[in-house]
């Protein structure tokens, strides 16, 4: 079994982020936010540009590590955009993207976007998405709609595990830029006439929220590839893949804003931006409570079978 994604993905993953820096960078949220209706023209250029939408996860093993590599990218300049989604697409071309809803409560971050959306639900029932109803401004809803859905056929088992897979990659990049901005800040940051660096508490907070960061990328990467071999614990990969970002991203973010301080909630830096468009990363269409429960009602007693299940 080998987790690492290829050098070739992660070449590419690296291109998909500097074609996002040249295209704006961190100006590309704020403009998102200031002209919602320029949204689709300020992101899917660029993505079309690097070949992104002609990838199929599905279907080939590097196009699916391409993607992840992909979803991290977008997740570090905190795309204001369902990237995920729309690589996650399903096969027959009945629609531009994939979300994953849960109940009772279904929304997605796809408002103003006119895009075909299938949905699929924990329990692995298909939908069509057949109107979005944005809940108010980009400000407060970071984009965040809700769905109107009808039923379809089929089963969703498969679209599931890859609906749930490819937004952690997002949210993966976020904690990594979240970790890249608070190394930062203590480098330069003085107190007491020292760099905060030099302080052993916060050498242990970095530590701590690194350690977090580290853990969630090799789950998905183990998430990844039981995606990518189609095992029958695919689903419960996933699953576990999503307690494990919600868990890491509130100590990566605790702790960045803690180093921050209140500087870390204005609008000035960039951490208020990736914190706030995380919330919905982390809250749908499962918070933490109820992904917990999802795992376990999906393992039952048997538990995750992990590498040395015969």
């Amino acid at each position: 079994m080998n987790v690492e994604l290829s050098e070739e993905a992660l070449a590419y993953g690296s291109t998909v982020r500097q074609a996002f820096a040249d295209a704006g960078g961190d100006r590309l949220v704020r403009d998102a936010e200031l002209e919602p209706a320029k949204r689709e023209s300020a992101y899917a250029p660029v993505l079309a540009e690097v070949g992104a939408w002609e990838l199929e996860p599905r279907a080939d093993g590097d196009d699916l590590e391409a993607s992840a590599a992909v979803c991290r990218a977008a997740g570090y300049w905190c795309a204001a955009y369902p990237v995920a989604e729309r690589l996650a697409r399903p096969a027959d071309g009945e629609a531009d993207g994939l979300l994953v809803v849960g109940a009772p409560v279904r929304a997605a971050a796809v408002a103003g976007l006119d895009l075909r959306w299938a949905t699929v639900t924990v329990d692995g029932r298909r939908g069509l998405v057949t109107a979005v109803r944005p809940d108010g401004a980009p400000r407060t809803t970071a984009f965040v709609g809700e769905l109107e859905i009808a039923d379809a056929a089929g089963d969703g088992a498969e679209d599931l595990a890859l609906g749930l897979v490819l937004p952690c990659w997002t949210l993966l990049g976020m904690l990594d830029r979240a970790l890249d901005l608070a190394r930062d800040h203590v480098l330069v940051r003085e107190q007491f006439g020292q760099r905060l660096s030099s302080f052993q508490g916060v050498q242990f907070q970095v530590t701590e929220a690194e350690v977090e960061r580290a853990g969630l990328e090799m789950l998905a990467k183990y998430a990844l590839w039981s995606v990518r071999t189609r095992l029958p614990a695919a689903v419960a990969d996933a699953l576990a893949l999503r307690l494990a970002a919600i868990e890491a991203a509130e100590v990566v973010f605790r702790v960045a804003h803690q180093l921050h301080g209140a500087i870390g909630f204005c609008d000035e830096t960039q951490l208020s931006w990736l914190s706030r468009y995380s919330q919905p990363l982390r809250r749908l269409p499962l918070g933490l409570s109820a992904t917990r429960s999802a795992l376990v009602r999906k393992i039952g007693r048997q538990g995750l079978p992990g590498l040395f299940h015969e």
